[in-house]
């Protein structure tokens, strides 16, 4: 920290001398031959600790000088040290004090104790200065939480709109789930009943004025049977992915071998028409939703059966592992469940990895030309799991089969 100290005398001599009593305790001077020239100095430089100035000077002496120093506010901090040969009445004393000085020294100087009167003021300097830095740091960290404050307040704000506006918005979802379940019911009732009608009048269109018809007749027959089938089949997987949230009763620990078996009893004759072969490992005992967990098989089997390979009978797999490794993988805390990972590995026709999330999309089918489908099976399957609080992911390469790994936890808290 550098410490300046203007000297004001007008005899260069006295200047030269008391510099040089100062020098070697590492001052900057300044100086001075005048009190106009001292105010000169003073406009443009106020980072003084201390003034030392001879009271005896022609036009302005040191008394005057000092008074018009002290008019500026700026400069008041500076003490100044008068020195003089001459030894004042009280009078005149009291003026020099009355005009600003904090001491005296005479002439002929005293080395020592002009060093000594020095020290003290330029250490009162330091510490005045440093005060005045950690003033500065203080009101800028006042300044900086004051801004934090408003800026919280400003975000409680926020999150208080932004809390209105998700009542909001769950006030119209809740009133968007009452318009789905009316749709859901116009879909059950309203549609079905005249696709039923359609379906049992081209029926009875065909057998009973079957050799009436010509060829073109017949075909286009077939194409309207065909086609309310599969809205029929599609209505029925709509309402099965709408009623999911619904079904969710019976949550409790189910051995899935028990599960798997069921399922695997109620598609019997799909299997044997399509010469499959299911091979299942034993499966966990986990806590699940039963209502959920059988069509959950039953749509990742029949995907194995519906797309494999031309000629090849499909051969499924069915096993699981208990891995913790999925909380790394998801980022979840160490304190999340364990996961029961369940495989279901085919050998069918596959798809490219890059589709790998796309399949689980509603009405996403990648092989339209291979097998019928509404596009739904698969989603509804990543709806099932979710509902779990698990994750659905699916491996594979094309030609060389597709594995389903359904993630599910193993503790339901």
């Amino acid at each position: 920290m550098q410490t300046k100290i203007l000297l004001v005398d007008d005899i260069e001599d006295n200047l030269l001398s008391i510099e040089a009593i100062l020098e070697p305790e590492g001052y900057t001077f300044v100086k001075a031959n005048s009190g106009k020239n001292a105010l000169k100095i003073l406009l443009k430089e106020y980072d003084f600790a201390l003034i030392l100035m001879d009271v005896k000077m022609p036009n302005l002496n040191g008394f005057d000088t000092a008074a018009l120093i002290y008019e500026r506010e700026k400069l008041k901090h500076i003490p100044i040290i008068f020195i003089t040969a001459h030894s004042y009445g009280d009078e005149n004393i009291f003026k020099g004090y009355s005009s600003g000085a904090v001491d005296y020294i005479y002439k002929p100087i005293n080395p020592g104790l002009l060093r000594a009167k020095v020290s003290v003021f330029v250490e009162l300097y330091k510490k005045t200065y440093a005060l005045m830095a950690q003033e500065k740091k203080l009101m800028s960290i006042n300044k900086s939480l004051e801004n934090e404050i408003n800026e919280r307040k400003m975000s409680e704000e926020k999150i208080k709109a932004l809390n209105h506006q998700l009542l909001e918005s769950i006030d119209r979802l809740e009133v968007a789930n009452k318009d789905l379940d009316r749709v859901t019911f116009m879909a059950s009732h309203d549609l079905q009943e005249p696709l039923r009608k359609i379906i049992m009048f081209s029926d009875l269109l065909k057998s009973k004025s079957e050799d009436d018809l010509n060829e073109d007749a017949k075909t286009y027959i077939e194409r309207i049977q065909k086609a309310a089938n599969r809205m029929r089949l599609l209505i029925k997987d709509i309402l099965t992915f709408s009623k999911i949230s619904l079904e969710k009763d019976n949550f409790s620990i189910c051995d899935l071998n028990m599960l798997v078996n069921e399922v695997l009893v109620e598609m019997e004759s799909n299997l044997k028409q399509a010469n499959a072969t299911v091979k299942v490992k034993e499966l966990p005992s986990i806590p699940v939703y039963p209502t959920l967990i059988t069509p959950l098989f039953h749509n990742l089997i029949s995907n194995s059966i519906k797309y494999s390979k031309q000629n090849v009978p499909p051969m499924i797999k069915i096993y699981s592992r208990i891995s913790e490794a999925e909380n790394k993988e998801r980022n979840l805390a160490p304190s999340v469940n364990t996961y029961c990972r369940i495989f279901v590995e085919d050998n069918g026709i596959g798809f490219d990895q890059k589709y790998s999330e796309q399949i689980f999309g509603m009405f996403q089918r990648l092989h339209y030309n291979v097998a019928e489908g509404t596009g739904i099976g698969l989603a509804l399957c990543k709806k099932i799991v979710e509902e779990h609080g698990g994750f659905i992911s699916a491996i594979s390469r094309p030609n060389e089969g597709a594995t389903f790994i359904i993630s599910l936890p193993m503790s339901s808290s």
